[in-house]
């Protein structure tokens, strides 16, 4: 199990968080095996993950070994410094959160012999990762790190521009605000902080936090246990620009405004909402392959009521005339 900093970005925004390669350990004992060895390092480069590497979802219950991240500086303590971004960081309290990562898995940095510093402690955040071991091209440090790792994902430091670029991580912070705890982002209405933001209407919530692709869909003017697409949006009927995403294995007690709650706080409602709860499953047309390839991002690893979605483009957008899919069994 690999979890490298530097190839996360692009994995977060496929809807996955780690990757798993297998990779062949061969010693080089001849020219065919240097050859093969040539290969091995192929599986670690950038390219290499893109190509060969299997996806891990939340749910897999993976356990990550071993971390190895980046960094401009580190000092001897274990201290380090990366480019701001705050990637490494996210990523590592990302695994935290699925379980993936223990206090004591071990984190590496490998850096030149000249990006060992020290650094001042008032330059840390409590959410900035620490590493046990430094390897440098002449020497093998163990820091003994005393500074605690965060202990998962610090949402009142998440932008919403961050939380936009990892589909991900939308799911895992719905995922803990199902759990009860407090997923106020940094740029978030004030008000949201307080213990009663749970009595909050969802429309006020989104409208601290918009976003392009934000559902069109007044909440307050649609009956809960239907949409009508033509009210949502007169055109969508029969129009060519819609996708359609199919929602399967929903659990028998699942009503749709649950639905509903659910692709609201991971912002991907759809323009229309095709409920087919006695099939357990339901239909969500978005305007634009864009919004649909984001719901299937965010949507990727999501469980309702026990049971794990199964989420995908719909073989068949709709049947106008009896006005249900019947691609999916």
């Amino acid at each position: 199990m690999y979890s490298l900093a530097k190839h996360g970005r692009d994995t977060w925004k496929r809807g996955e968080l780690l990757g798993f390669i297998k990779i062949p350990w061969i010693s080089a004992q001849s020219l065919e095996d240097c050859a093969l060895c040539k290969l091995q390092m192929l599986f670690f480069s950038l390219q290499g993950v893109r190509d060969f590497s299997v996806p891990v979802g939340l749910d897999s219950k993976a356990q990550v070994d071993l971390v190895v991240v980046g960094s401009v500086a580190v000092s001897e303590k274990g201290w380090r410094i990366g480019k701001g971004e705050g990637y490494a960081d996210m990523e590592y309290a990302m695994m935290v959160s699925m379980g993936a990562v223990q206090e004591d898995t071990p984190v590496v940095t490998i850096v030149h012999d000249c990006q060992v510093l020290d650094i001042a402690e008032e330059l840390l955040g409590d959410h900035d990762l620490t590493v046990d071991y430094i390897l440098t091209p002449t020497r093998t440090i163990q820091t003994h790190c005393k500074r605690p790792k965060p202990r998962g994902i610090m949402w009142h430091k998440v932008s919403s521009e961050m939380l936009g670029k990892i589909p991900i991580l939308k799911t895992l912070r719905w995922r803990e605000k199902q759990a009860g705890k407090d997923v106020t982002l940094q740029d978030e209405h004030p008000a949201l902080a307080d213990t009663s933001r749970a009595a909050i209407p969802d429309r006020e919530v989104m409208a601290a936090n918009p976003q392009p692709w934000s559902d069109p869909v007044n909440p307050k003017s649609v009956n809960p246990k239907s949409v009508n697409p033509k009210s949502v949006n007169p055109k969508s009927e029969g129009s060519d620009t819609t996708t359609t995403v199919y929602v399967g294995n929903l659990p028998g007690s699942l009503r749709v405004s649950q639905l509903k709650s659910a692709l609201r706080e991971l912002q991907v409602l759809p323009a229309a909402l095709k409920w087919q709860g006695a099939q357990h499953r339901a239909f969500l047309d978005y305007r634009d392959q864009g919004a649909a390839h984001r719901a299937l991002s965010s949507l990727q690893g999501l469980s309702l009521g026990g049971n794990a979605l199964r989420v995908e483009l719909a073989k068949s957008h709709r049947d106008k005339g009896q006005g249900e899919i019947n691609t999916h069994k």
